[in-house]
């Protein structure tokens, strides 16, 4: 029900039919809840300029904790008449209370005639004259406590709390107690606290798109001392513009090491704000630019090395670049995996993640682990072809990229457990010129389903066309499975 028909004496709650039969030319639309949402997030996303702890109260409220930021706007009351004056300049009417609790702001704000600032410690005569219904209790309850004569918060504040929850329930006495302060009711923020934020306010909008840029890295400037002080570096970084006509395009990036240079800062929203184009759209410009450090990391002072070149901060700054573009979690590095199986060697972790790869003892061990059992054939394998050549023993004894399956072969050998002497993979039969292997793992047990655990003989072979392969036996002669498979697992380069 708007202004108009409030004028009208039509009530909330009344019935559409009667509602038309006093007024036919009335006009009705119809409710739509989803985009009511929307309205209300978007308003508390413009609410962002005031206080970064704002929670939701649908379907029509916000709740903002100001406390530390009233004197940023000339006090309580004068930030209560900006919100009022700023979202009538934009077309919503708005009832706004300040008081010592959430409850006691929730009460006045609807239960007032005016604009309420509820002095320090006078939430409880604030709530004496107002109805029960201030109180947020279900309407149910609220006629049943009419019933019996209670209707006003002066009528049961004082009363006996055991009888008045034995008969109305305790959610009743816990509302009570969080409008009077003596039940703790925390503000959920619909976005996370940042650890630090510093923001500047324009006298006049700004349009620029190298304006914002300068802005941000101004304000990364104020920042870098605020984190060179508690000794940390942002992780990840947001940046909010909030334009002249309510509307907030936010900027997000994540840092691969803990960052605070004003001008890797910059360029990182340099990069996001290319990937988006959209994000710094200035409408009719920006009056408040707001740079926080969502998430913080120690970060101490080091000392450059002098006998060799220190590469970990340009990989740090060619992952923070290339996340801010594309986005981190699709930038990804291989950390080795303490196991001896190939496909299950590495895995793939975003690459500005704090998991570290496994130390050199660490992984010397699991290379220990994929030798046990290692027995290269001694017999002299057949003379190579002319124009082949053998693979050089420096090369690496496994594909540097496997297939993502092993893909099945037919082969033959001379031998049960030998090499293979030709092959046929893809349809394309190949002569073996050299073999090397096998180097046999045993697989582990817990990872077949079936309770199996078959063997693999692992050989590198090179054909008489130049094709090296990485293909493997799977399963023992008259042990594990009869006929054993063939498989091709990777090629080398």
């Amino acid at each position: 029900m708007n202004d108009a028909a409030a004028r009208l004496g039509l009530t909330t709650g009344m019935a559409l039919a009667d509602a038309k039969a006093m007024y036919p030319a009335l006009s009705v639309a119809d409710a739509e809840p989803q985009a009511d949402a929307r309205l209300l997030a978007a308003v508390a996303d413009w609410c962002d300029r005031y206080t970064p702890l704002i929670g939701l109260d649908p379907p029509d409220g916000l709740l903002l904790d100001i406390t530390g930021c009233a004197h940023l706007f000339g006090g309580e009351a004068a930030l209560g008449r900006d919100i009022v004056r700023r979202l009538a300049q934009q077309g919503l009417a708005a009832r706004v209370a300040v008081a010592d609790t959430a409850g006691g702001a929730w009460a006045a704000a609807r239960f007032e005639k005016s604009c309420l600032v509820v002095p320090p410690g006078g939430t409880r005569e604030a709530l004496l004259p107002l109805q029960l219904a201030a109180l947020r209790i279900a309407p149910e309850v609220q006629e049943a406590l009419a019933q019996v004569g209670l209707k006003r918060i002066a009528d049961v504040i004082d009363r006996p709390r055991a009888p008045l929850a034995a008969r109305f329930g305790q959610h009743f006495i816990r509302r009570l107690d969080q409008a009077l302060g003596r039940d703790e009711e925390p503000i959920t923020p619909r976005l996370p606290v940042p650890a630090c934020v510093v923001e500047r306010r324009f006298a006049e909008p700004i349009l620029l798109e190298a304006d914002v840029l300068g802005t941000i890295e101004f304000l990364a400037h104020e920042l870098a001392r605020v984190l060179e002080r508690r000794g940390e570096g942002a992780r990840r970084l947001a940046v909010a513009l909030f334009r002249t006509d309510g509307k907030v395009a936010r900027a997000e990036v994540g840092t691969g090491a803990p960052l605070r240079d004003p001008a890797r800062i910059r360029a990182l929203f340099v990069e996001r704000i290319a990937a988006a184009g959209d994000i710094a759209n200035p409408g009719f410009g920006f009056d408040v630019i707001r740079l926080a450090a969502l998430a913080t990391e120690r970060c101490d002072p080091v000392q450059t090395g002098l006998a060799a070149p220190d590469h970990s901060a340009d990989l740090a700054h060619l992952i923070d670049r290339l996340g801010a573009r594309f986005g981190l979690r699709r930038i990804t590095r291989l950390v080795p995996q303490d196991t001896h199986i190939p496909e299950f060697a590495v895995a793939a972790v975003p690459a500005a993640e704090d998991r570290p790869p496994l130390s050199r003892g660490q992984a010397q061990r699991t290379d220990d682990r994929r030798q046990q059992g290692k027995n290269y054939l001694s017999s002299e394998p057949a003379p190579t072809q002319a124009g082949a050549c053998r693979p050089s023993s420096d090369s690496p004894t496994r594909p540097i990229r496997l297939f993502p399956r092993p893909e099945p072969i037919e082969a033959m050998a001379e031998v049960p457990d030998g090499p293979p002497v030709r092959f046929r993979w893809r349809q394309v039969l190949h002569q073996v010129a050299h073999a090397e292997g096998p180097e046999r793992i045993a697989m582990e047990w817990w990872r077949d389903e079936k309770g199996r655990v078959l063997t693999r003989d692992y050989f590198r072979i090179e054909s008489e066309s130049g094709v090296r392969a990485w293909l493997y036996r799977e399963g023992l002669y008259g042990h594990e499975r009869a006929p054993p498979r063939w498989f091709l697992h990777g090629l080398f380069a």
